[in-house]
């Protein structure tokens, strides 16, 4: 595979597909490139709006920044992204062949998840990746049915 952003991103969401089909979701696709998510994870009567990044492992951590990147004619452009339309971040590290799931809202500007021990063994602050690896349906709100009128 080359080193293409839209490579790696379609990557990352088919990772991301298939992690969430072992732990039992009905997963969902918008049908456009532009929604604010990549896909939807449905269980126990819970959507959970998923975006799907891909990110290699560095210095012993995958690093999120809650941004949008792209470009275009006019040249490379970043915005932040809006944190109420998605419920969970998906980071799919190809160096571990898992994926992490973080919640934004629960997070700054960015997130760093620990893989590997630091090299000077800090724990205070630390976020260990394993911590992340399932989604939990259950910390969403589910689904509710539109009111009678």
């Amino acid at each position: 595979m080359g080193h293409h952003t839209k490579d790696k991103g379609d990557l990352g969401v088919a990772k991301a597909h298939a992690d969430l089909i072992e732990q039992g979701y009905l997963v969902l696709f918008p049908m456009t490139e532009h929604a604010p998510f990549d896909l939807v994870a449905y269980k126990t009567g819970t959507f959970v709006r998923v975006q799907v990044k891909y990110r290699s492992l560095r210095h012993g951590t995958v690093k999120v920044n809650f941004r949008a990147t792209w470009s275009d004619g006019s040249g490379y452009h970043s915005r932040a992204i809006d944190k109420s339309q998605i419920d969970v971040v998906c980071i799919y590290c190809p160096n571990t062949g898992e994926c992490y799931y973080v919640r934004p809202m629960a997070h700054g500007v960015c997130v760093a998840l620990r893989v590997t021990a630091s090299r000077n063994n800090q724990v205070k602050g630390v976020q260990d990746a394993a911590a992340f690896r399932r989604l939990q349906a259950a910390e969403f709100t589910p689904a509710r049915a539109p009111a009678s009128t």
